[in-house]
């Protein structure tokens, strides 16, 4: 009684019927006169028919082992994504499979070309180049066909017998199959062995056909994988990147929706706003900015309507945190893929210290020579200066501490600065250099920064301009405050640059010239240009001079010749 249902156990029992069924007719033939007839036929076919039925069952049995192998292998093949990995799990299976010697699988490449991904041999060895020698003749066959190619002995195959690679290789038993996705052709496996015929029969390729089916699924899903994981890593990357340059932007970036809901923000927008991006995000604009949303919100919606955007927007306003703030916004429509608007895109800029720093500027030049400001160099400031040929103007006003006693603080300085703007007006106007003013009185140079060839003469024009601005000034002044200049020109050399402290510096000129001419200035008449010898020797051919008596002045042993410029030839 058979007891194992297996194919397997089935096959055997079946077997032993059949020569157990041998076995009785060989022992009945000597009395074969004495049996019913035809027993010996009916137990002959009886043989024959065990036998072929063990023929099925045998080829039954080796058609489900190859299932139940091939079910095994799909599910080992498809338990992984990644490419490498499931390339060796094929390769290693098929020689498993087919009893092969060596195994390759190929794929194509980029350009269109087989490349050996994987070779392996039957201990699970990785193949090095050195014994890539295979049939191209066969692999470009299943190529060409989409077709499997069994061969058991290739030597003496008239399909590929006389080809060079197998005669020179001493390939013999050869079987390769097409890989295909939706009947294209990804790649092959190519299987061998080189010292045994007739070892891959039309089973093993009818099982490498399917299983190559199965195999190449599964190369295309971590073809497909692998290529996802390089699109992610690439978006991941330039997100990243994106972000860090989001994040980097000096200027504040905000992105709010149709309900004007804040949907991203940059640090800069942080910082601008004194919120962090938590108390940022999700809230109205309004909510954020509540000091601006008046003069903000219409032309957001403005740009939402028209999609058009608004450039260099300046607002002035007031934080709580801060105080006065300048602010400038340039707002642009926020686009999906399909170009709808979607929001506004809003790049704030705080110009509040930028703001600052131009009117500290601006009253830096009206404090010092535009040329001077020009000339210095923030980042190599040092204490000191070099020698210079400069003509030096001193012009103070005449009269001015006894008038002084007679008004307010307030209308002194009022009048004070119309007299002196009128002077600093008649240096700038021929370039000059103004060093600083002097209570009642206007120091100033000429020749420097600046090289002047005929900075000389441009010092004695500046003199006859203020003498008639003053003139001019005087008719919109009351009679009590018609005030006058006296003026001293001298040339000579002096030291120019910076002098104080690091924390305290001054750019002005120092030399016996200075101190001279500031002699000169003391010893004018009111209204009257005094001028020395060395510098009336540069201008001689140019001015009118009247020769005065030399001055005797405070620090000079020998009197100084002068002369009194009455206007220019």
């Amino acid at each position: 009684m058979m007891t194992d249902s297996t194919p397997v156990s089935v096959d055997l029992q079946i077997k032993a019927l059949s020569q157990a069924a041998g076995k009785l007719r060989a022992a009945l033939l000597p009395v074969r006169a004495s049996l019913p007839p035809n027993t010996l036929e009916e137990l002959s076919q009886l043989e024959s028919r065990l036998y072929r039925v063990s023929q099925e069952v045998a080829a039954f049995a080796e058609e489900r082992k190859n299932l139940i192998a091939l079910t095994e292998i799909g599910q080992v093949v498809n338990s992984s994504l990644e490419l490498d990995q499931v390339l060796r799990i094929v390769m290693d299976n098929i020689i498993k499979l087919t009893e092969a010697e060596r195994g390759f699988l190929m794929l194509r490449d980029e350009s269109g070309h087989m490349t050996t991904r994987i070779a392996r041999n039957w201990e699970q060895e990785s193949l090095n180049e050195s014994e890539y020698a295979v049939s191209r003749t066969v692999i470009q066959r299943v190529i060409e066909t989409g077709e499997a190619v069994l061969t058991t002995n290739a030597q003496e195959d008239p399909r590929f017998g006389g080809q060079e690679s197998i005669i020179a290789f001493n390939l013999r038993s050869i079987l390769c199959v097409p890989l295909k996705v939706k009947n294209d052709l990804i790649g092959v496996i190519y299987t061998d062995n080189r010292i045994r015929t007739g070892i891959f029969t039309e089973s093993e390729r009818d099982l490498l056909v399917a299983f190559g089916n199965q195999a190449a699924i599964a190369i295309d899903n971590a073809r497909l994988f692998a290529s996802l994981r390089r699109t992610l890593a690439e978006v991941t990357e330039l997100k990243n990147m994106m972000d860090n340059i989001f994040a980097s932007i000096a200027s504040g970036v905000i992105t709010a929706d149709i309900e004007d809901k804040v949907i991203l923000c940059n640090r800069a927008a942080e910082n601008i706003l004194g919120q962090s991006i938590p108390q940022i995000l999700g809230r109205r604009l309004d909510e954020i900015v509540p000091t601006v949303a008046g003069d903000l919100l219409p032309r957001v919606q403005a740009v939402r309507m028209t999609d058009m955007r608004i450039a260099d927007l300046e607002i002035t306003h007031t934080l709580p945190e801060r105080g006065t703030v300048d602010w400038r916004l340039n707002l642009s429509p926020l686009k999906d893929a399909e170009q709808t608007t979607q929001g506004v895109a809003i790049v704030l800029d705080d110009l509040t210290e930028r703001k600052r720093l131009e009117a500290q500027r601006k009253l830096f030049e009206r404090m010092v020579s535009p040329a001077v400001i020009q000339q210095l160099d923030p980042n190599s400031l040092a204490l000191g200066g070099k020698r210079t040929d400069i003509t030096v103007l001193f012009a103070d006003i005449r009269g001015f501490t006894s008038f002084s006693e007679t008004l307010s603080p307030e209308q002194l300085v009022s009048i004070l600065n119309r007299y002196l703007a009128a002077g600093a007006e008649a240096v700038l106007d021929e370039e000059g250099t103004i060093d600083k003013f002097l209570g009642d009185a206007v120091m100033a140079w000429f020749n420097a920064p600046i090289p002047q060839p005929d900075h000389t003469l441009r010092a004695v024009r500046a003199a006859l301009k203020l003498r008639d601005r003053i003139h001019e000034l005087h008719a919109s002044l009351p009679p009590e405050a018609h005030l006058a200049f006296g003026v001293g020109i001298h040339y000579g050399d002096a030291v120019l640059g910076l002098i104080g402290t690091e924390k305290r510096l001054e750019y002005t000129a120092i030399g016996d010239s200075v101190n001279t001419t500031k002699r000169l200035q003391e010893n004018a008449a009111r209204n009257q240009i005094v001028i020395s010898q060395a510098a009336y020797e540069r201008v001689q051919d140019c001015v009118d001079v009247r020769p005065m008596e030399p001055m005797t002045v405070k620090g000079k042993r020998e009197s100084i010749p002068v002369y009194e410029v009455l206007g220019l030839k």
